[in-house]
């Protein structure tokens, strides 16, 4: 609320308001103004004045001096007195609008922002520690944040216009961004972009986060070194893509790994991986690459193992095919609520393929391809964990039988919002256990033991 909004509350008052309070205000207004305004003239000046393609090539360093001494320069020439702090702020500014993205550079250096949510040139959002906070960045217009828009897109040869007006791309840190221009968004254009750490978490840092135990981390690194096929299902933000991260970790060094994304954004550390990315359609409507074609065209690539980021369509009927014919160890990600939905999609979206296939033929597909379904969710205090890891143990009739081995049982919400509650195991010990014990993992009895709870 402005002063002078919360000085009209003293309308009913006797008081008057004085006069130089409204003016110090609109000063304020002026000055935050004027300097956004000096800020893109020195900008365009720079920019008529110097080779963008020669200044990238200048080493940090030797970049900030070159551009602080024609900052300085072009100051004296506007003859614009400035103090120290407001100079540092200008050259830091321009810098980030020459070559990186503007307002959103400062939140992109904190390692603590998980998200940035960009609701037109106005409103800036981040999320931190699972929780969204409005920040002070903005920008100058719609028009400004359309050009950091394009800047993204146009580094991996995507475009963005009236014509195409969303776009999935990513940054060079692997940071997934998603844009939404109009006239499909009425307000102005809308940016959000999805955060990685520089470090890829581990599972230890899971275990000591409270997302999951040591019980469901060694089941987990069980099933993938055993070539179980694993589909992760989970809400959106609730960390599907980062566990798919840790558990492609256990997948031996000596095996060939094939990704397939929409915009690539895992971060695997084995040395013999191959990335795949779709891409879109052109002006002309042609040339787009799915990736359903993409799964196809890996069973010719001789991969040991097939990571699909996430599974949206009818590449989900070429996924399980190559579960099924030699491909073992696979691993996808799927948006659901529950296991048992995560199931119901899948089936879903193999009728996207239009094979005619009868209902209870895809459900044998299904339940002989995937072998576990690990659900994780956000809960509301902002937390991820994991809170189900489910079984297929085959078909009774026409309906796919799933077993719970482990849960997260939520118990209430402490003073703070903060979740209450335990992770156990349900006392079921999974079939599957055969299959690890015959690639050497042995799953000890104590790990199933419904009385051991962990908060």
């Amino acid at each position: 609320m402005s002063i002078r909004d919360r000085l009209q509350r003293w309308g009913e008052s006797d008081t008057a308001v004085p006069e130089q309070v409204f003016v110090m205000e609109d000063s304020l207004k002026l000055e935050k103004s004027s300097f956004h305004e000096l800020k893109s003239r020195i900008h365009q000046k720079l920019l008529d004045r110097v080779d963008l393609s020669v200044m990238e090539k200048l080493p940090p360093d030797r970049l900030t001096n070159e551009l602080r001494t024609l900052v300085e320069q072009l100051l004296i020439e506007e003859k614009i007195p400035i103090n120290l702090t407001e100079r540092g702020s200008l050259v830091s500014d321009i810098q980030h609008e020459i070559l990186g993205l503007g307002p959103l550079e400062p939140l992109l250096a904190d390692p603590t922002i998980s998200d940035i949510l960009v609701n037109t040139y106005k409103q800036v959002y981040v999320e931190r520690r699972g929780k969204l906070e409005l920040t002070g960045a903005h920008f100058a217009d719609n028009r400004h944040l359309l050009r950091i828009i394009d800047r993204i897109v146009s580094r991996i040869g995507r475009r963005v216009d009236e014509s195409s007006p969303m776009v999935d791309a990513r940054l060079p840190d692997g940071s997934r961004v998603n844009a939404i221009i109009p006239p499909l968004a009425l307000d102005g254009p809308l940016l959000s972009i999805r955060r990685f750490p520089v470090s890829p978490l581990k599972i230890d840092d899971l275990i000591q986060n409270k997302s999951l135990t040591p019980a469901m981390a060694e089941v987990i690194a069980g099933l993938v070194k055993s070539k179980c096929n694993l589909l992760i299902s989970g809400g959106t933000g609730s960390g599907k893509t980062t566990l798919l991260n840790i558990m492609s970790g256990f997948i031996p060094a000596t095996e060939r790994i094939v990704t397939i994304e929409d915009a690539a954004e895992l971060q695997l550390q084995q040395p013999h991986v191959v990335r795949l990315e779709t891409r879109p359609p052109n002006v002309e409507g042609k040339g787009e690459v799915t990736q359903r074609a993409l799964v196809r065209n890996s069973l010719r690539m001789r991969p040991d193992r097939i990571i699909i980021g996430e599974v949206r369509g009818s590449e989900a009927m070429d996924m399980l095919q190559a579960m099924n014919t030699g491909h073992e160890g696979s691993m996808t990600t799927v948006h659901a609520n529950t296991p048992r939905d995560a199931v119901s999609r899948i089936e879903n979206m193999v009728n996207m393929a239009e094979t005619n296939l009868p209902a209870k033929a895809v459900r044998q597909q299904i339940s002989s391809a995937i072998w576990v379904v690990v659900q994780v969710s956000r809960m509301s205090d902002g937390k991820r964990k994991l809170i189900s890891l489910q079984e297929i143990t085959g078909m009774e009739g026409d309906i796919i039988t799933m077993q719970e081995i482990f849960t997260y049982t939520q118990m209430g919400v402490d003073n703070n919002g903060m979740i209450q509650g335990h992770f156990h195991a349900t006392g079921i010990r999974p079939k599957f256990a055969e299959r690890l014990k015959v690639f050497g993992v042995s799953l000890r009895d104590e790990l199933f033991d419904p009385d051991r709870i962990f908060k």
